[in-house]
């Protein structure tokens, strides 16, 4: 960095002038390109493991918690990432939502909840696909309605079989969260 300098300055002895001040704006030319690059990348916001939030959270951008949120999240048309430090007690409305700490409150997402190792629900989860992985804890129910699934629909299929369908759902993914907890 520091010959970068000497290399700008003139050998003559002579000061700077305006036209070998100008010949340092490419070496900052690199940096200029930065922000395009980040313009291309989603928005995400993260919020650090020392911050606790209590109350609503609201957002338009992807979001990472990695500390302590109490009260309602709602990210509706964005992912929540709650990372291995985070510690969630909300009622939780996102796109898609991805567990690596803990969430205890019912989550609803409109695409996904990827329940990962180390990850851990308190809570019932509606959302038309879920994934718990081995080593990921879950208690609760879950309700994989399909998007455009009318509510009459799920009442006509619930009648032909013993179980309604959340029950058969609910029971095969706590037989699944038990069994990767041991």
């Amino acid at each position: 960095m520091w010959k970068r300098d000497e290399a700008v300055k003139p050998t003559s002895g002579q000061p700077a002038t305006p036209g070998t001040a100008a010949s340092t704006q490419p070496v900052s030319g690199p940096a200029a390109v930065q922000p395009d690059a980040r313009r291309i990348e989603r928005d995400i916001v993260n919020i650090g493991k020392s911050v606790v939030i209590k109350g609503e959270l609201n957002g338009s951008e992807d979001l990472t918690i990695e500390g302590h949120v109490e009260g309602r999240i709602e990210l509706k048309d964005h992912v929540l990432t709650i990372g291995p430090n985070g510690k969630i007690k909300a009622q939780v409305f996102a796109k898609a939502v991805i567990v690596l700490g803990e969430v205890n409150g019912n989550v609803t997402a409109s695409e996904k909840v990827d329940i990962r190792d180390g990850g851990s629900v308190d809570g019932d989860i509606i959302s038309p696909r879920v994934a718990i992985a081995e080593g990921a804890h879950f208690r609760g129910s879950v309700d994989m309605q399909r998007k455009g699934a009318q509510p009459g629909q799920g009442q006509q299929k619930a009648s032909s079989s013993p179980l309604p369908e959340k029950s058969q759902t609910s029971m095969a993914a706590s037989t699944q969260a038990t069994a990767a907890a041991h």
